[in-house]
């Protein structure tokens, strides 16, 4: 199943069963001389089933075919070693693809994010069980990619399209956006997202992803946009309207995070039980393992962003961080 999005653009909506995203927008530009491929799916039965047939019936030569994907998450490049052919190139941001490369992306508890999770409350029984569930590592590629780096400013011209890589850090810190100056087109990935929120999580002191998404939503509401092709759910044609809300979610998201922790000192796992959340759930007890691990990610990039912003405070207590705040200043 696919649609045409614009003439020589097909959208190929890639289920992604038992996950609240339902699938994913594969978008596929064909030429008489190459097509390109931005992202793909998970590594999953159901995915390869449907992208095979979609293969089938666009007539796509995977021979003279190209992939970008768009971040290195596995819904959006689990696909790319299956249909990858000799003469086929991949592309991904550097920040995104040399970790993917070197192999150091790992949740494990002895591995950096798991760590920093540890020392941030997440219980080690729950730690292991967002290891070996994580669909990361589950539903990722079955064999090494060897991307290209993808550049800021790189271009990339199919048929009638010129697309200009726009590097949008944030939802992963390699995270790329394409875009076309003169049709106004925007592939956003999750960057932007129209009906959800894109997930912002911190699983190290070393950067601040909150601070990088809203500098990056800036910059890209700047550009001249008519439609906004992201990398799920539906289009968007108001995408200035949407970085606004996004930008405002993110504000009441730390007021929220302010008030919890205003006059107590707790972990990032007790702050992201206390926040509200968008799932069906009685309590944060029947939270999935990895919507506690989602929602944990969350919680901390938004700490890590009042950390910087010397909104709240941070200490160390038996290798465990504590935060707190005084409630006096609020964004």
């Amino acid at each position: 199943m696919f649609e045409e999005m614009l003439p020589g653009i097909f959208r190929i909506p890639v289920p992604l069963p038992g996950n609240p995203l339902k699938e994913i927008n594969s978008y596929v530009l064909t030429s008489s001389d190459r097509n390109l491929i931005i992202d793909t799916g998970m590594n999953r039965p159901a995915c390869i089933k449907v992208y095979e047939q979609a293969m089938k019936d666009l007539a796509i030569d995977l021979e003279r075919t190209d992939f970008i994907a768009t971040h290195l998450h596995a819904d959006h490049q689990g696909l790319i070693p299956l249909f990858m052919k000799e003469g086929s190139r991949a592309y991904m941001g550097e920040a995104d693809a040399a970790p993917m490369m070197e192999g150091t992306t790992a949740h494990a508890r002895k591995m950096p994010m798991g760590n920093y999770a540890a020392m941030n409350g997440f219980p080690d029984d729950e730690l292991k069980d967002a290891q070996e569930n994580h669909p990361g590592f589950k539903y990722g590629p079955q064999a090494p990619i060897h991307y290209l780096f993808l550049k800021e400013g790189d271009v990339f011209n199919i048929g009638d399209y010129s697309l200009e890589a726009i590097a949008t850090p944030g939802h992963t810190h390699g995270h790329m956006c394409l875009y076309d100056r003169k049709k106004k087109l925007f592939f956003s990935g999750d960057h932007v997202l129209g009906d959800i929120t894109p997930n912002i999580n911190a699983w190290s002191d070393d950067e601040d992803p909150l601070e990088e998404y809203i500098t990056s939503l800036n910059r890209v509401a700047g550009l001249d946009i008519d439609l906004c092709l992201p990398g799920h759910r539906t289009v968007i044609k108001d995408i200035k309207k949407r970085i606004g809300e996004l930008i405002e979610h993110h504000r009441v998201r730390a007021n929220e995070v302010i008030d919890i922790l205003t006059g107590q000192s707790i972990t990032g796992y007790e702050v992201a039980s206390r926040m509200t959340w968008d799932i069906v759930a009685k309590s944060w007890a029947d939270f999935p393992v990895m919507q506690k691990w989602f929602a944990t990610g969350e919680a901390l990039a938004h700490l890590r962003y009042l950390v910087e912003k010397n909104l709240i405070q941070k200490e160390m207590k038996n290798n465990i961080l504590f935060y707190s705040a005084d409630g006096k200043n609020r964004l």
